[in-house]
Order: structure tokens, then sequence, then C-alpha cells
């Protein structure tokens, strides 16, 4: 593991690697800032570095350079869409030629523009051109409510061309002086100004229409659901929200009566968990936004390490609000085999003359109990049953990138993310995973172009899914999906005698497939970025990676008795122990019954019967959790056992 003292000497190099090329450019630090402090980390990403401090006073988290990378890119590239409508083209560094101009505008917008107003679309004049680092007047103003360090607004500033001006806030007076420490240090100051406020009473401060933001970028520490009220709201018409969360626990389905109280919905336990999670922050902010007669309009949603990622445009219409509730669905699953139905909220008809009439839907889409199983349905939601990307926007998106990849240094997984985006199934919400399926009927798994090739012959649509590395997305009714199963099953067999009469496993495979699977590999099953070899779904980024703990005022800096808890606690189950070690491991912890005179396993007990203490001190800490997790001699492995 790398030393402090190494990794500022890495840090150091590259900072100095950074300042040179930035200083031939024109745009690099000034020398007569202050130096960083004894003891403070130099962080250098992208075209930016940052003085850190070593103490946990203010959040960092390197992890998430992967998040930064594509913020910049998606910004980048809503920058050209907006500025192209005016007649102005940006200019990326890295890239050869200036691009087309870009002019996607909702219906509204293009009914507002004045051809009067934008005269320099007049033929024969030379286009206007917005460079990184310029002040744009008519570009963007970029609010980020959240700062920290402040690194994400100085990346805007100096990789993001096409911007007005950068809000970096905080309400840590620690984080705003840190930053104004970096704006001076990376020559942004004309762009980036600091600001010390809530960032709630910050966002509601600018409310009114020329005063809101173009772009507004919140990564909270945790749930942003206490800044989505205030968001929606001051953000501009047609606006972008970068909206970050990494409580993935309550969106994963551990907590679904917190999730409902911070999102509006109940999250379930699945494979699916994360595309669930996805559209529960999706629809939390189209919820939020209807209070106020708008919507919201995904661009590109992702599911990525520990957080979720939402990038969505806010639009005003009384009309299209009206239409949100037939953009919600409420998700019947199966406690015993996992099939999904999605029950949609509202049903929107239109008549002969084409006009639209809102109704409540006809439900539900599920018997008392599940057709394939006999087991009864859990209730899910609301979530957003819409599409969670605008294909047509990633699209441009990973053009840029693949067109100019030594601009991020995630270039190679933005690539990869991008591509499985653009191939997934727009009109299929949630997926089945290739062990869930085989898990449920105890067959062993067929491989993922096995069981894409038969959907396929059986006529039916399926994609991956960047959210899981082995989902099944696809279109096929869950009746075809167990039929196919039912077909490999046969000629993988299972041993009848040993199922339960009231198992998932033996009602699905007593009944006779109707369709006839055929398991041949077909070209078209092998996806183009699999062919491709494109890194798809990134393996850890670095060691003891995850989330960082939440900075505090005065913090200090880790202390090796938490660094070593770390270490032990990540990837505890990487590699398979030795039974003979695991058994050593174990006595050296005290048996809890054994002490309250209740264990009835004697010498045979995997736990030590000497009321002598732990010699580690370290695993003493986590007896408890391993008593709960390790089973006893010749009893079966649970959950948690390796």
């Amino acid at each position: 593991m790398e030393t402090a003292p190494e990794r500022r000497e890495t840090l150091g190099a590259r900072r100095m690697e950074l300042e040179s090329s930035a200083m031939e450019n024109g745009a690099g630090p000034r020398g007569d800032e202050r130096p960083p402090a004894a003891g403070d980390y130099t962080v250098a990403e992208g075209r930016a570095t940052i003085v850190f401090p070593s103490a946990n006073e203010v959040f960092y988290n390197p992890v998430q350079e992967f998040n930064r990378d594509l913020t910049c890119a998606v910004i980048t590239e809503f920058a050209r869409t907006q500025l192209g409508a005016k007649g102005i083209q940006i200019e990326v560094p890295g890239e050869k030629d200036l691009q087309k101009v870009v002019v996607d505008l909702p219906e509204q917008e293009e009914e507002k523009v004045d051809p009067k107003e934008d005269e320099s679309l007049a033929v024969g004049e030379p286009p206007r051109t917005a460079a990184v680092g310029e002040i744009c007047e008519e570009g963007l103003r970029v609010l980020e409510g959240l700062a920290a360090s402040g690194l994400r607004s100085i990346r805007f500033a100096r990789e993001v061309p096409g911007l007005r001006s950068v809000v970096a806030n905080d309400a840590s007076a620690r984080a705003v002086e840190l930053i104004r420490d970096n704006v001076k240090f990376n020559g942004v100051a004309h762009l980036v100004e600091p600001s010390h406020a809530d960032a709630r009473m910050l966002m509601y401060r600018h409310l009114k229409a020329s005063e809101r933001f173009d772009v507004i970028d919140l990564d909270p520490y945790g749930s942003p659901a206490l800044f989505l009220d205030a968001a929606v709201q001051a953000v501009s018409e047609g606006g972008l929200l970068c909206i970050t969360c990494t409580d993935m626990a309550v969106l994963a389905g551990n907590s679904g009566e917190t999730c409902y109280s911070k999102y509006g919905a109940m999250a379930l336990k699945s494979r699916a968990c994360h595309e669930m999670a996805l559209r529960i922050v999706l629809h939390s902010l189209d919820l939020h936004a209807n209070r106020y007669q708008r919507f919201v309009v995904p661009l590109l949603s992702v599911s990525a390490d520990f957080y979720v990622r939402v990038f969505v445009r806010v639009c005003s219409g009384q009309a299209k609000v009206k239409a949100s509730a037939s953009k919600q669905a409420l998700v019947f699953q199966c406690v015993g085999c996992g099939t999904f139905h999605l029950q949609r909220l509202g049903k929107a008809t239109a008549d002969a003359s084409g006009r639209v009439k809102f109704s409540a839907a006809c439900g539900p889409p599920v018997t008392p109990e599940c057709e394939h199983c006999g087991q009864r349905h859990q209730l899910g939601g609301p979530m957003w049953a819409e599409p969670i990307h605008d294909l047509d926007f990633v699209s441009r998106v990973l053009e840029a990138v693949s067109a100019n990849p030594s601009r991020f240094r995630t270039s190679q997984r933005i690539q990869g993310m991008l591509s499985v985006i653009t191939e997934e199934l727009p009109d299929v919400p949630l997926y089945y995973t290739l062990d869930q399926l085989s898990s449920t009927i105890h067959c062993n798994t067929p491989r993922l172009l096995q069981l894409r090739s038969a959907l396929l012959h059986a006529g039916f649509r399926v994609s991956l899914s960047h959210a899981c590395k082995n989902a099944v997305k696809t279109d096929a009714p869950a009746s075809a999906l167990w039929d196919i199963m039912r077909c490999w099953e046969k000629e993988c067999p299972v041993k009848r005698d040993r199922l339960s009469e009231s198992s998932p496993a033996f009602r699905i495979l007593s009944v006779e497939p109707r369709l006839q699977a055929n398991f041949t590999i077909r070209e078209d099953a092998n996806p183009s970025s699999r062919q491709r070899g494109l890194k798809r779904f990134q393996a850890n980024p670095e060691a003891n990676w995850g989330p960082r703990p939440r900075a505090r005022p005065g913090g200090k800096a880790a202390s090796r008795d938490v660094e070593e808890r770390r270490r032990l606690m990540q990837n505890k189950r990487k590699e398979p122990e030795d039974p003979a070690q695991r058994a050593a491991r174990l006595k050296a912890f005290p048996c809890k019954r054994f002490k309250e005179g209740t264990c009835q396993r004697g010498d045979q007990c995997c736990y030590s019967h000497s009321l002598a203490a732990p010699a580690d001190a370290a695993l003493a800490e986590n007896a408890e959790t391993l008593s709960q997790t390790c089973p006893g001699p010749g009893a079966a492995a649970g959950p948690g056992v390796d």
C-alpha cells in the first residue's frame, strides 16, 4: 500500500508536469500564490491541480474521477447544443476541427426563438467561437452546490468551453477557504466564484427566471433529497441537472421505508436494484418538478461503483406535466422466482382527432399468487417507467470522447460504459440476471450468448445493461423466459427428488414448455461492445476503494487502526480461505453460548470454550458478526460464508 510521503511525491510530480503544460498554454497556476502548507496533498486531476489537506476536514474521493470526467464530457456536449442554437461554436482542447453546430431544442424553446435576435446565423458571417478558460457572455451559468475542495468547479473552468460563470458553493467555512486558495492557485478567479451558503438557500435566491442557473451539479455525501425541491426551481428553462446519490443501501432496497421518506417510493431487493435505483431517483425528480408545472427529460442515467448519477433537462409546460402520471409505474415482484410486472399509474389515450385524454390506469397486472411458482408478490415503486437515456445525446457524447481520448484519464471506461448504454433496449425497464434464473430452478447457468441466442431465435429483442454485468434485458414475457429455462434444464437435468413440492423450482419445472428453445449461437447475439473488447464493467479502481468518511470540522487524518480495519474488511471474499486456516481463526474467538452455558456442541464447536481473550484485537471487534454468519460443523453454509 502506498504510503503518504510516496503519494505526495507522486502527486507532486504529476502536479509539476501539469503546471508546466498549463504554463505553456497560459492558464497555469501563478507563482505569487500561497504554497501548499506542510502536510497538505497536491492532487492533480484533468487540467486542474488542487491543494488538499491531509486532515479529514474537506471531503475528497479520488475514486469518483470517472464521475467528474463524465460530467465534464456531458456539460461540454450540452454547451455545444445550447450555444449552437445561438450560432456559437465551442473549441474543445484536443479536437482538430470545430464541430458542426448542433441544434436540439425542445418544442417550446423552438417556438420562442426569434430570428431577428439570432443575427449570427446569417449566411456569410463567420461563426463565433467560445474557448476554454474564456468568459462567454452568452454562455452557461453553472452552480456546484456542494463544492468541497472546488476541484469539480475548477475542472469546469479549465476543461469546459462556453461558460459564463461557475459558482462553487459550500456550507463549510473551511471548504470555502480552500476553494478560494485553489481557484487562485489555478488562475481561474475570473470564472469561478466561491460562495459560502446553504445550497438550498442559495438556489431559492435564484428562482427568478433571469437569475437561474443553466447547469446545477449536486454531489452530496449520501442522499440529495434535501436539495431537489430547490434545484428543480433554480435551473433555467431546458437547463441541466446533474445529481449524484451515494446512499445505495437505501435505494437498493435495504430500507424501503427510508427510501420512501427520501424519494417517495418503496425500493425492492432484487437483482435489478441498480436500475431500479436510477428510476426511483428520476421519479423523485419528476415529482418535485411537477409541483411547479415542470417536468424532467432524462439525458443520461448511470449506475457506477457505489453511486448512481443522473443527467436530466428540466422544462416547463402544463400539458406535458399531465403526462407525468403515465410515465410512472408500480412494480409487482414475486418473492419466489423474482418475476416482475409493471403497473402504470396513469393512462394516456388519443382520440380520432389526436386529442390526448389522461385517466387512471386499470390493474393489477398479476393474480394474487404468481402464475409461475405460486408465491406472493411484493409491491414497489412508483418509479420512472420511460427511457432513462436520450440515445441521440449519448451517442454525441460517446463520439466526442472517442475522437479525443486523451482529454480524460478515464476515457476508456467512459467509452465502454456509453457503448453499452447505446446498446440497451430503451423501452424495457429492469432486467433479469443469468444467476437469478438458474438459481431459481437450481440448474447449471447457461452461457450469456446461449441465452441471448435462444431469445433471438424465439423472435424477441435482448440486450445487456450497463448496471449489471450478467443482465438480460428483454421484451420477452416472463412465461417465454421460463420456457427457455425449462428447455435448458432438460439439457442439464435437475434431481427432482431433492426439490420440495412447494418450492418455486418444483412448480416451474413441473410445467412442460410451450416454446422450444434453440440455443445455437447467433452472430448477432454477441453485442458490439463485447466484440470490440471495450472496458465495459471495470473492476475495483484502486485498493480499499469505496465511499470515504464524511468530512468533519477539525477532522484528523485517518488513524492506523481505522486503516487496518478498512483493509481487513475490503475484499474479504476475494480469495477462498483454506479450511484449516479458517478453523484456526475461528478458534481464536470465545463461544458466546459457552459463556451463557447453552452451547450443546462441546468439542465439536468451531469457537473456543476457553475464557481467554482473542489474540487479535482487530478481529475481536468482528467476533459478533462472525458468530452470526459462521455455522458449526455439519451445518449448511449460509449468507456471508465463503
